[in-house]
């Protein structure tokens, strides 16, 4: 069992009276943890003072200016966007759990906590609007909203819910959540994995992750997670390796691709396993697809590979994140629109929070992104 490391419990971010932009507010916490002793200082903030004594670019190098006016931008055209009951959208996915739950995730990357920060009221919002759709069954889901499969959008909520427990121990979050968890922990086929609906059928890798993610961060929030659950879930993931470094979506066969192959070595990330031959081939496998010019239009599920390329890259650093942020983060910016907003099929609710979450990668503030 690689095993997860013991629970963290992240502080609350700053409040909504230090305000001003990204590059401020990391600044901002960046010279109150340098100033305490690491001993007293909570994961969550001394993890920006420890990021200016790392070897590699800190945050303030690698989120430029201009990073973060294209952060701030987006985080506005969301804050907008959000409607009064905390969803997001009008068309398409609208109301969708996962596309709450990534907004929520972005402006928490921003430093912004449930009622606290320059976010803080659309963080709660977002938590309202998760917990309002967690069945008794711990299922959560909005009847009627579109989806790829519904499976998706619990696994992205319930990995909401715990970050946002971990920061507020709020006892009705934790009930909702120890129901989301164990309805994952009791879908789980005997593959390992999961797929599309809350049923121990087949699986794929694209599940499967947004599962295991959740388990990971309820389980440094302090919930339970049975050990078996993640071995099994570590033996399917690596039995959907291919030779060449690459994931197959399902065990039956296939190629290998980029966004699942992204999301096979963060799965792996997140149950425990930290180097071996799957993670370095993986990680070479993936190199290849470094975003160069015209990226967005030659690859399908551009952000959702993305968002788990550039946690993978985190999480490997060295050689491997210096030359994956930068080209991420410059073609992001690059293809940011008008209004602040990236395009993506889904919904450009999805497509910015992706994004947002992608570029705020270097702030280190989320416990789940946390080396």
């Amino acid at each position: 069992m690689s095993g997860f490391p013991q629970p963290r419990r992240p502080s609350p971010g700053p409040s909504r009276r230090e305000g001003g932009s990204v590059l401020d507010r990391r600044r901002f916490l960046a010279r109150t943890a340098a100033g305490l002793s690491f001993a007293a200082v909570p994961a969550w903030l001394s993890a920006a003072a420890r990021a200016q004594d790392d070897p590699e670019k800190s945050a303030v190098e690698l989120i430029t200016p201009e990073t973060s006016r294209a952060i701030d931008r987006g985080l506005a055209f969301l804050a907008g966007k959000q409607q009064r009951d905390g969803a997001f959208g009008a068309t398409g996915y609208a109301r969708n759990v996962a596309v709450c739950a990534l907004g929520g995730m972005g402006f928490m990357s921003a430093g912004s906590t449930p009622g606290r920060g320059p976010h803080g009221a659309e963080v709660n919002l977002c938590v309202d609007f998760v917990l309002e759709h967690t069945q008794d069954s711990g299922f959560i889901t909005v009847e009627g909203s579109a989806s790829h499969g519904p499976m998706y959008g619990h696994g992205f909520a319930t990995l909401f819910l715990a970050e946002a427990y971990g920061m507020t121990m709020r006892p009705e979050i934790r009930e909702k959540l120890g129901n989301a968890v164990d309805l994952i922990v009791k879908t789980q086929n005997d593959e390992g994995g999961w797929r599309y609906q809350p049923q121990r059928r087949d699986a794929d890798i694209s599940v499967t992750i947004c599962q295991v993610m959740a388990l990971r961060a309820a389980r440094n929030a302090g919930l339970y997670v049975p050990h078996e659950t993640i071995d099994r879930c570590i033996d399917y993931v690596k039995r959907s390796q291919n030779p060449d470094g690459g994931f197959m979506y399902m065990l039956q066969g296939g190629q290998s691709a980029f966004p699942r192959s992204a999301a096979g070595i963060v799965a792996l990330y997140s149950a425990g396993i930290y180097e071996g031959k799957e993670i370095e081939r993986g990680l070479e496998y993936l190199l290849q697809f470094i975003p160069r010019g015209n990226a967005f239009n030659r690859e399908s599920h551009f952000f959702y590979g993305h968002y788990y390329a550039v946690q993978a890259m985190w999480h490997a650093g060295g050689k491997y994140w210096a030359q994956w942020y930068p080209a991420i983060r410059d073609a992001l910016i690059a293809r940011q629109r008008e209004d602040g907003s990236w395009m993506d099929s889904i919904s450009p609710e999805y497509g910015t929070a992706m994004a947002c979450i992608i570029l705020q990668m270097p702030n280190n503030y989320l416990p789940i992104f946390q080396r």
